[in-house]
């Protein structure tokens, strides 16, 4: 595996791989790799001859300085975990490499990045769809390699993708899950052993609904988010941010399902904020 800083010599590695007819295979992260992670990083490998991974904490998308500052870091493990999947080529730039001074384009999907996440991190997906736009002008991968933990943020990069032309193919991965049924996250490191029933208990509303959808037949969304806000409504301590069922394509809240949708939702304990969700086909 080789590793670069510079945007220079993303572009020089790649070109060399495309002259030998390699399909090129790119899966952006923020390092502190999980399995979640890794999972992406095989489907790569196993669909690209050549793999691009980026390690990057993109400080645009954070709302908060402090989320910024205490978002989890291990450069030397995931630089091992790294290696040991037989990654072609890992990029990890400095913050003045990706902004050079006074850059002052950004890229928005407007609507779409407005509802869920957008509503309580204002200028969230702005970073994120604008780091994203630059990595792949960077690498100009085949195919990009996204988790649907993060449903809202894969639905957004396809409309940036499809809306910008840009030449690569967004393929949405299975959410990869702990075994106790925690959707695999980076921030999950912060979860205290005791809080781990509360730290669950999004993931077990959300298996609810999907229950009562496809065991009970029960279509209505305010019959099952009513349930669903119960089962966290137990935790005294556990803030409920969101909780909705939406279109699969477009985010507007759904009243009946009648066909594949989104549940997603947004839990904070006092000391970390956990996002999760369930796609329901009927």
């Amino acid at each position: 595996m080789k590793i670069v800083k510079k945007v220079d010599d993303v572009r020089k590695e790649v070109k060399k791989a495309r002259k030998e007819g390699k399909t090129i295979g790119f899966v952006p992260t923020m390092g502190a790799l999980h399995n979640g992670h890794l999972s992406l990083i095989k489907a790569s490998i196993s669909e690209c001859a050549f793999t691009v991974v980026s390690i990057f904490v993109n400080p645009i998308q954070f709302n908060d300085p402090a989320d910024y500052k205490k978002y989890p870091r291990d450069n030397e493990r995931d630089i091992n975990l790294l290696k040991k999947e037989d990654v072609d080529l890992l990029f990890i730039p400095e913050t003045e490499e990706m902004y050079k001074e006074r850059a002052e384009t950004y890229v928005e999907v407007r609507g779409l990045s407005d509802v869920l996440e957008g509503k309580f991190r204002p200028g969230h997906f702005k970073g994120v769809c604008t780091v994203v736009c630059k990595l792949f002008n960077i690498v100009q991968p085949d195919k990009a390699y996204f988790g649907w933990k993060d449903a809202q943020q894969l639905i957004v990069i396809r409309k940036m993708v499809k809306d910008l032309n840009i030449p690569v193919e967004i393929v949405g991965c299975p959410t990869i899950r702990e075994n106790d049924g925690l959707a695999a996250s980076s921030r999950n490191v912060f979860i205290k052993e005791d809080d781990r029933e509360k730290a669950l208990s999004l993931y077990n509303s959300l298996k609810k609904i999907e229950d009562m959808v496809l065991k009970e037949g029960i279509k209505d969304t305010s019959i099952l988010l009513e349930e669903g806000k119960s089962i966290i409504a137990k935790y005294t301590d556990v803030e409920l941010q969101y909780l909705e069922i939406v279109d699969f394509e477009n985010l507007s809240p759904v009243r009946k399902i009648e066909s594949k949708v989104l549940v997603l939702g947004a839990i904070k304990l006092p000391y970390v904020r956990l996002i999760d969700n369930i796609i329901i086909n009927v």
